[in-house]
C-alpha cells in the first residue's frame, strides 16, 4: 500500500480507478481525477501548497511533484505523464502533455495543451511552453513543432499504455 499521509489535518484525495505503488509516497493537500497512477518511489508532496492532477495522469518512477508554500500551486490537466525521474514544481501543465524523463519543470512555468517538454530538458522558471510544440535542452527551448504523428505515438500512446500497466498491478 502507498504511503498516504495527512499534513495538518489535510488527507490527499483520488478518484476511481486509480493506482498507486507500494512505495509511493502522497502527502497532504493532493487531489487526483480518476484512472491515475503513482508508480514506485515517486512522490507528489502537496504539504506547503496544493496540488492538482486531473484525470488519466501518471506519475511514473522516481518522478516528485511538489510546489512552493505560499507562491506556487502545482496544477496538472487531463492525460498527461510525468516520465521517470521528473521534478515538477510550482507550475500549470494544461492536457495532453508529456514531461520527458530526468526533466525538471520549474515554478512559475506553464506547459500548454498537446506538448512535449523533452527527456532532460530543464525550464526555467517562468517559461511558457507554447500549445502544440516540443521544447528541449539546458534550459529548453522550443525546437518544432509537434506533428500529429508525434502527438499520437507519444503522447496519446504513453497516457493510454499507463493506465493499461496499472491494470497489471490492480
Amino acid at each position: 500500500m502507498a504511503l498516504i499521509k495527512s499534513v495538518n489535518g489535510i488527507t490527499p484525495q483520488h478518484g476511481s480507478d486509480c493506482y498507486f505503488a507500494e512505495n509511493a509516497t502522497i502527502v497532504g493537500q493532493v487531489s487526483m481525477g480518476d484512472q491515475c497512477s503513482v508508480w514506485f518511489n515517486a512522490v507528489i508532496r502537496g504539504d506547503v501548497n496544493t496540488i492538482t492532477l486531473g484525470d488519466k495522469v501518471n506519475v511514473q518512477d522516481g518522478a516528485v511533484i511538489h510546489c512552493t508554500y505560499q507562491k506556487s500551486a502545482t496544477v496538472i490537466g487531463n492525460n498527461v505523464s510525468i516520465g521517470h525521474n521528473a521534478l515538477v514544481h510550482g507550475c500549470t501543465i494544461h492536457d495532453n502533455v508529456l514531461i520527458g524523463m530526468g526533466s525538471i519543470v520549474m515554478d512559475g512555468c506553464v506547459v500548454e495543451s498537446n506538448s512535449i517538454v523533452a527527456a532532460g530538458a530543464v525550464l526555467l522558471e517562468g517559461t511558457r511552453v507554447e500549445s502544440g510544440s516540443v521544447y528541449a535542452g539546458v534550459p529548453a527551448k522550443k525546437v518544432k513543432d509537434i506533428s500529429p504523428e508525434l502527438f499520437e505515438g507519444e503522447v496519446q500512446r504513453i497516457a493510454n499504455n499507463y493506465v493499461m500497466y496499472a491494470s497489471w498491478f490492480k
